[in-house]
């Protein structure tokens, strides 16, 4: 059935998230409560500009340049070290769930920056004043920004679930494309994406074509519920403070 694709969907997204979330909210961090305005403005936008590759480009570089580093260099060591975890257990190829998941995480990591960034400099000036007023470093005053804008960072996070779910061509490219469940992240996976994209043109039968259609919509549901949960999230911080910014 359908189980091995929804679990290389899930398997992917998640390792995606756990890569992307601390380098997204550390970015967002640095940009806009450390960094001079001259560095962050051009920073962010390089950042905005990751976003804007296209993902058969991603693709590309994921197929001749990442996995042939992670089959030479990362994932032999990782199995010789912790090759008794069933995660790291298998021969090392370089394309499979961990590729997958590298790829959707540096997809996904412009995405929450942005929103994460948005979400920070939403929160009003006044957190940041009381708490410095009340001698609090600067660090421990964004220790007080996290927490007015953990809403907004949980929808961010969620929106970056929502496109690491979606996405189709790198995906493809790097994961392996083979329908079974594993728990080895070495080992090629599906996910719901890639096996449209893969046996669409090939679906000849009305069984056939129905099943892909079926998964198709599953894929939709998901997607669009999980965006509206993270558009909700991120808009219950942003509502009413467009006109705010941090103190210069």
């Amino acid at each position: 059935g359908a189980l091995p694709f929804i679990y290389g969907t899930v398997v992917s997204s998640v390792l995606a998230l756990v890569i992307a979330v601390p380098l997204s909210i550390g970015v967002a961090i640095f940009l806009v409560e450390q960094a001079p305005r001259g560095l962050a403005r051009p920073f962010a936008f390089l950042v905005e500009l990751l976003a804007a590759i296209p993902s058969v480009v991603y693709g590309l570089w994921g197929i001749f340049v990442l996995a042939p580093f992670l089959r030479e260099h990362v994932q032999p060591p990782l199995a010789r070290t912790f090759g008794w975890l069933p995660l790291f257990k298998g021969t090392p190829t370089g394309l499979g769930l961990f590729t997958g998941g590298i790829i959707l995480a540096i997809m996904i990591t412009p995405i929450i920056t942005a929103v994460v960034r948005d979400v920070l400099a939403a929160v009003p000036v006044s957190q940041r004043e009381a708490a410095l007023a009340l001698g609090a470093t600067k660090w421990e005053t964004t220790r007080v920004v996290l927490a007015n804008a953990a809403s907004g960072i949980a929808g961010a996070i969620v929106l970056g679930l929502g496109r690491a779910i979606g996405e189709t061509m790198a995906v493809t490219m790097v994961i392996g494309n083979r329908p079974q469940i594993s728990a080895s992240l070495f080992e090629p996976s599906y996910t719901i994406a890639s096996v449209i994209a893969n046996e669409f043109t090939e679906a000849t039968g009305e069984m056939y074509l129905s099943a892909l259609i079926q998964i198709g919509l599953i894929l939709f549901l998901v997607t669009f519920l999980v965006n509206g949960v993270a558009k909700l999230l991120v808009w219950s911080v942003t509502r009413g403070t467009s006109g705010t910014a941090r103190a210069a």
